[in-house]
């Protein structure tokens, strides 16, 4: 079995489909932090899918890892020429598998600071994109300004400093450029954080204004920032996902990708340099991205959140288990209809009954095994970005929040660490320790884990949400996931 690199890649044998363009031939235009699943499946998608109609050849993209675990995407990549097969698994159990070649560099940066501060102060490069999780912005989920405080961050303000953040070799390299008398690049994020390009704009200009104010100033005049909205569905591989490449395609792939079919990305038309002709592979670009992102983040993302706890804690691994399940669907529907879609604005060109039934599709699909476990993860950067602009807009409308207390209930059940059949739950949050402590207190203090201000705000003196919250947890202890459910369900 043949190994997946530029040699090889001619005499792949499988069913997949190949670059119909020379690699040979691209350059590099974009750098990119967070070379993880869903930025293969989604904004390197694009940029090849372009490229097989012969177009974006000079819009190629470097990849950069940042943090320590990301030197394994180093080994990958650079064994690999930076191709990779990707898999979309429809609903009906058909598959499409395509070799993407857009990313032809990757960079370890604790490895190569210098190489990636240059790379990114090149006059080539005109666009640096962004897909480093919520938690990777550094700010204060409650003030919304950034940590300042963060021993990373800290150091990364030191004079002569070697930059480890992200934060500090973008804006290492935009003091280069500024320097030199290049005009900046576009600093593109594609994470799920309502107005991503504007937080990115405040954060990325209060680090350079703590490093130099001058350069802060900078910053903020002249390097756009715009806002995105991104939709795929992108599981974690799994060695099974190694093992169909070699046995459907034939090659070896270290790190396959897979997906659903669907996808998505509304874009804010906002560049210094130019961009790819990106509407020519069917992102939309638009004036305003809010209501299309608020739209994804309070249903598909809060969603999530909605089927993750309550599914773990039920016995359910997988999400389409728990989204196949007529009690949850009805449940996801019903925080659908009566407590997100309330607080929406009409999302031009979208039906939003439509919208909600397919996403409730999308959960359903048994083929792409997307874990409960991964949607359960980093809660506590999810959850104030999802769904708690849900609960305080309906506070403030005199709206409806059981179905959203509910979910944080859930999830408050969850940090306790074990599920209702005595397993141990592995809690994956930057927060875990503080959050678990808090969740073992809550049989005697039922108000401890929401007393938590950096994440709940004031929501602790709100009666309306203590009440809806209390109820939601006792009925969890009392009953379980699934009698707390139905209870939720049978309200009008």
């Amino acid at each position: 079995m043949q190994p997946l690199n530029n040699y090889t890649l001619p005499d792949v044998p499988g069913p997949v489909s190949q670059p119909a363009y020379s690699r040979s031939q691209l350059t590099e235009g974009i750098v990119h932090f967070g070379v993880g699943g869903f930025h293969r499946a989604h904004q390197a998608m694009y940029l090849d899918r372009l490229m097989n109609a012969g177009k974006a050849l000079d819009w190629a993209i470097c990849g950069v890892g940042v943090l320590p675990g990301d030197v394994h995407m180093k080994k990958v990549m650079d064994s690999q020429d930076c191709l990779y097969t990707l898999t979309v698994k429809h609903s009906d159990g058909i598959r499409h598998g395509v070799i993407i070649g857009s990313i032809i560099n990757y960079l370890f940066a604790p490895d190569e600071p210098e190489a990636v501060i240059e790379k990114m102060a090149s006059p080539a490069i005109r666009i640096v994109s962004l897909t480093v999780t919520e938690g990777g912005y550094n700010f204060h989920h409650v003030t919304g300004e950034l940590d300042a405080d963060n021993p990373d961050v800290v150091h990364d303000l030191q004079p002569g400093a070697v930059p480890r953040t992200t934060f500090g070799l973008i804006t290492a390299a935009l003091a280069r450029r500024r320097q030199r008398g290049l005009a900046p690049f576009t600093v593109m994020s594609c994470d799920n954080i309502q107005g991503n390009g504007n937080v990115a704009r405040e954060m990325f200009t209060a680090f350079a204004a703590l490093k130099d104010p001058e350069l802060g100033g900078w910053v903020r005049q002249n390097v756009p920032f715009p806002n995105s909205m991104v939709d795929r569905i992108t599981p974690a591989t799994t060695d099974e996902d190694r093992l169909t490449a070699v046995r459907e395609y034939g090659v070896e792939d270290a790190w396959p990708v897979v997906c659903e079919p669907f996808e998505q990305w509304v874009l804010e038309d906002h560049f210094s340099l130019g961009r790819p002709p990106l509407e020519d592979a069917g992102v939309q670009l638009v004036a305003d991205v809010e209501p299309y992102e608020l739209m994804k983040l309070r249903l598909l993302n809060a969603s999530h959140q909605g089927m993750c706890y309550f599914g773990h804690l039920a016995g359910y691994t997988y999400a389409h288990e728990a989204a196949q399940d007529p009690l949850f669907s009805r449940f996801l529907l019903d925080y659908m209809d009566k407590e997100a879609t309330p607080t929406l604005e009409p999302v031009p060109g979208i039906d939003l009954d439509s919208y909600k039934q397919t996403l409730i599709d999308r959960f359903s699909n048994e083929h792409i095994r997307d874990t409960l476990a991964r949607l359960c993860a980093e809660s506590s950067d999810r959850i104030p970005k999802w769904l708690l602009p849900v609960i305080n807009a309906n506070l403030e409308r005199g709206g409806e929040i059981h179905r959203s207390a509910a979910i944080v209930a859930s999830w408050a059940r969850y940090a306790e660490g074990v599920d209702e059949q005595g397993n141990i739950i592995e809690v994956v949050d930057r927060l875990k320790q503080p959050l678990m402590a808090a969740a073992a207190r809550q049989r005697e203090e039922p108000l401890a884990f929401i007393s938590n201000r950096q994440i709940f705000g004031d929501l602790i003196d709100n009666e309306l949400f203590v009440q809806a919250y209390t109820e939601a947890l006792n009925k969890l202890h009392e009953g379980g996931a699934r009698a707390t459910l139905e209870s939720l369900t049978s309200q009008p």
